[in-house]
């Protein structure tokens, strides 16, 4: 049951790119609203939101508020398979008693709930118990991959009704059908870096607006070249998305939103 703090990268200008941006070492840890102004008013183009994957080192309920003072904002309460607090990718079940605790606690200390990796039974229980902010710093479409990773568009429509915003990620196994960890390249099921777009398009068409979805990417170190997508070399490469966009007819507004925007809107409300 192990847990991942890492760095939600904002990269102004060039989109809300996971934890990439606080990895550079540049930038610091957004505790407001008048905090991330201050940032983008000194023209300091990094800024970064201390985020919890998986909850199993929050020992006791107490132990939150001493991360929270820390810096802590943003919490997953599962990560993969079970947990302390709640069932992850690949497990089943709610979050039970310690987990509707965990949550009321994130609700009063005013922490985001990812709610990326919860299972689905989960994933329902948190949102009936947890009325604070939330996101899913990184998930796609389930009816374009189907796997019980991805996002049904049932929850999709259920998170922007609770004005979330979805990060799409970069993982080639979450944006194409039948890709096999370790075998599939993306050469051979030639995976671009525009498939993203779908996923992207898919959540835009449910919310009919541009105000719910960002770049989540999931570029972490977990994997390389080999997960990704072929014409993504590094994460200078995301500053071509703006054109793809544009080709499938998201106006300029549309793509300053999904690049950035929406995810700095969002904190800016989690955090008055």
């Amino acid at each position: 049951m192990g847990s991942n703090t890492r760095p939600t990268g904002l990269v102004s200008g060039d989109g809300g790119a996971r934890r990439n941006a606080a990895n550079q070492g540049h930038g610091d840890v957004g505790e407001a609203p008048g905090a991330l102004e201050e940032q983008f008013a000194a023209k300091r183009s990094n800024c970064y939101v201390l985020s919890l994957e998986g909850a199993g080192s929050i020992i006791t309920i107490g132990h939150l508020e001493r991360s929270y003072a820390q810096g802590l904002r943003a919490l997953g309460p599962a990560h993969y398979g079970p947990s302390t607090y709640a069932q992850g990718t690949d497990s089943s079940g709610g979050v039970g008693h310690k987990g509707r605790e965990l949550l009321s606690e994130m609700e009063r200390l005013g922490i985001i709930l990812d709610v990326t990796h919860l299972c689905d039974e989960s994933f329902w229980e948190a949102l009936d118990h947890f009325h604070g902010g939330l996101w899913a710093s990184h998930s796609n479409c389930r009816a374009l991959v189907a796997h019980h990773r991805q996002l049904t568009d049932e929850q999709i429509k259920a998170r922007i009704e609770r004005g979330a915003v979805i990060g799409a990620a970069l993982d080639a196994w979450m944006m194409v059908s039948g890709w096999i960890k370790g075998k599939t390249t993306p050469e051979e099921v030639d995976l671009k870096l525009e498939r993203i777009v779908d996923h992207i398009d898919h959540v835009c068409q449910l919310a009919g607006n541009a105000r719910h979805i960002g770049i989540g990417s999931d570029l972490d170190g977990a994997f390389g070249r080999e997960q990704s997508p072929a014409d993504l070399d590094t994460i200078a490469d995301l500053a071509r998305l703006p054109s793809m966009l544009a080709a499938r007819g998201y106006t300029q507004t549309d793509i300053e939103q999904i690049m950035h925007e929406n995810f700095i809107r969002f904190l800016k409300k989690t955090w008055r």
